[in-house]
């Protein structure tokens, strides 16, 4: 039986302003989830929503977000590893732009340290875990339009491993319960990878591979192709800016991606390199709503320059021109 829990949580008064303002931060390496027990509830979170002033940069740097208050979306967007750095900046984004949110979670209080309390008509959370597909009822995925995963692991064994959350579990099992759970009525599905995926035997990528993330990944990649699922893939070069997954919203809602806010998007595994946090969640965003990125897979980096921020036209254009 689900249960569905209520928490009231009471957050030192912000300043009051005219608009209201989120602004996203990243994930480790591959990305993680925390550890939790198999029991499915709802997490209601009701509380007055974050309120700030936009602050503007005095010099040419600028935050993902821009200081506008969007309307209320139609969408429904289920954000899957949303406490690890991508998702948190994922979340964070879409709580920006008034777009109603639901949140899978193995470990439902981080949601509120790090996004606060929110009204359950802009942020709903269940309680479940992708590697246990007795955890994934139907019930969670009800008025779901659009789902984003950000799960992940490190590459390496480290701490993050305990629980059994190795590669093989997060990366391909995981990946494999979460799609073969979801509803045929979906808009779109933006699954988080990695460069390098298709090249996991070849040097340098086979350091990477050595407990295998590149190939898990690259099966959870496969598994989603088949599905017959409307899907957009974004391969991440290596993850930068973080991670901050100890940070609360406040701070996410400060983040920029210094100097390297240029993004150079390809095609066919080809890109090296490093890409912002930033610059992957808001990627994950702008595909929800560009038609032709379905059944796509592109790669991601970021440089030194002038981005496009949350300009729909200027990622339109760098998603329908990637470099080969």
């Amino acid at each position: 039986m689900a249960t569905k829990l209520s928490f009231t949580f009471q957050f030192p008064p912000e300043k009051s302003s005219k608009s209201f303002q989120r602004n996203p931060n990243h994930c480790d390496g591959f990305g993680f989830s925390k550890k939790s027990s198999g029991f499915r509830g709802q997490l209601s979170l009701k509380v007055n929503a974050l309120q700030g002033e936009v602050t503007q940069s005095t010099n040419s740097e600028t935050t993902l977000l821009s200081p506008t208050f969007l309307p209320s979306s139609s969408k429904l967007v289920l954000v899957v590893g949303g406490t690890g750095g991508v998702g948190q900046l994922v979340v964070a984004a879409l709580l920006k732009r008034n777009i109603k949110s639901r949140l899978l979670l193995r470990d439902p209080e981080k949601a509120v340290s790090l996004f606060g309390n929110q009204d359950e008509e802009k942020l709903q959370i269940f309680k479940g875990d992708t590697r246990n597909p007795a955890d994934l009822d139907s019930s969670m995925f009800e008025g779901v339009t659009h789902v984003i995963c950000c799960t992940g692991t490190t590459a390496f064994p480290s701490k993050r491993w305990d629980g059994d959350n190795t590669p093989e579990r997060v990366d391909w099992e995981g990946v494999r319960n979460l799609i073969s759970a979801l509803p045929s009525s979906l808009k779109r599905v933006v699954l988080v990878s990695s460069v390098g995926v298709t090249k996991f035997n070849e040097l340098p990528w086979s350091i990477m591979n050595l407990f295998g993330v590149l190939k898990y990944k690259k099966k959870g990649e496969d598994f989603l192709r088949e599905s017959g699922l409307p899907f957009t893939i974004i391969r991440a070069g290596r993850l930068t800016d973080g991670p901050y997954t100890s940070y609360d919203l406040n701070t996410l809602l400060q983040a920029t991606a210094g100097q390297r806010r240029a993004v150079v998007i390809g095609q066919g595994d080809k890109l090296v390199g490093e890409v912002s946090r930033l610059v992957v969640a808001e990627a994950c965003i702008q595909a929800l709503d560009i038609e032709f990125t379905e059944g796509k897979i592109y790669e991601i980096n970021s440089v030194e320059g002038e981005g496009p921020g949350t300009d729909p036209e200027k990622w339109q254009q760098l998603f329908k021109t990637p470099q080969a």
